[in-house]
């Protein structure tokens, strides 16, 4: 983790303990950059992504989130409240709490549909978008993929043994090293002060997918995302993505007039923006927004 890297905790609306880190300068005038996590993951997620983005502007502030129930923020005392909407409450809150009006916004599969809904109930927030591999159509096949294991099945006996099962499990990455492999199996598991491995997330998350109804197509969210119209967007689809189609990614080009698009190769469901090819996409976007000062 980088050393400019600096940890704060700051409580929501509802009494839970929410944790963000935050990189680079902290008094930068510039636009921040704001990255929110996919479903299951965390602000582990962009630091390699981080660390790039700074060394390469030093003067700028990136923010990355942990929602509660993920990573060092607090389990919801509801699993009701795991939830886009509530989620997307507290990412308001915790931006208030750091002094941020306006930022660049990277998520992440979930982190791009709460960064769609604040672009409806708070437009203002917004300077540009990232949406990796997300966008306004859930493609079923990928729906189904991601609630066959949330909080489910046994925990791994050690590290490597879920490193095993990652690699199981995410066989349409195809060009990823062991260490990027290691990288990818953290994001889910950790090792305990026993030994023993958990998970990097409340299973309670699992409950979210009670309600769907994989045999009919997913409600799509055409509105949220022409929320988006008014600034720059970049959509980064992963190449062998099950969730996040072709056809979707040029609808969503065709239809906004400040949008391009990125196809990270050899990746699925979701890139991994640390890599150099996403991050050096990122960078460019971040350029032409502008310094924002």
């Amino acid at each position: 983790m980088a050393d400019q890297a600096h940890s704060f905790y700051l409580s929501s609306s509802d009494g839970i303990r929410l944790y963000a880190r935050v990189y680079g300068d902290l008094t930068s005038s510039k636009l921040p950059i704001v990255c929110l996590p996919g479903l299951t993951r965390n602000a582990d997620d962009f630091d390699t992504m981080a660390q790039a983005l700074v060394a390469h502007d030093p003067t700028r502030k990136i923010v990355a989130l942990d929602y509660r129930g993920r990573g060092r923020s607090q389990h919801a005392r509801d699993a009701a409240h795991y939830s886009v909407a509530v989620e997307a409450v507290d990412v308001r809150q915790v931006l208030a709490a750091l002094g941020i009006n306006r930022a660049i916004f990277i998520g992440t599969s979930r982190g791009g549909l709460i960064t769609m809904l604040l672009a409806v109930t708070v437009p203002e927030l917004i300077a540009a978008a990232v949406l990796n591999d997300i966008g306004p159509v859930l493609e079923t096949k990928g729906l189904q993929r991601i609630a066959s294991y949330v909080g489910k099945g046994a925990m791994p006996k050690s590290m490597d043994d879920a490193l095993q099962r990652i690699k199981e499990t995410n066989p349409d990455f195809t060009d990823l090293d062991e260490r990027e492999w290691q990288q990818l199996t953290r994001m889910s598991f950790r090792e305990t002060e026993t030994g023993s491995v958990a998970l990097t997330y409340d299973s309670a998350l699992s409950r979210g997918f009670l309600a769907l109804d994989f045999s009919k197509p997913q409600p799509t969210l055409w509105p949220l995302f022409d929320a988006l119209k008014a600034v720059p967007v970049m959509v980064i689809r992963g190449e062998n993505s099950d969730l996040l189609s072709e056809a979707t990614v040029k609808e969503m080009v065709s239809r906004h007039p400040h949008c391009s698009s990125f196809t990270a190769e050899n990746e699925a469901h979701a890139p991994l923006l640390g890599r150099k090819r996403s991050a050096e996409a990122i960078e460019r976007l971040v350029e032409a927004v502008g310094s924002g000062e």
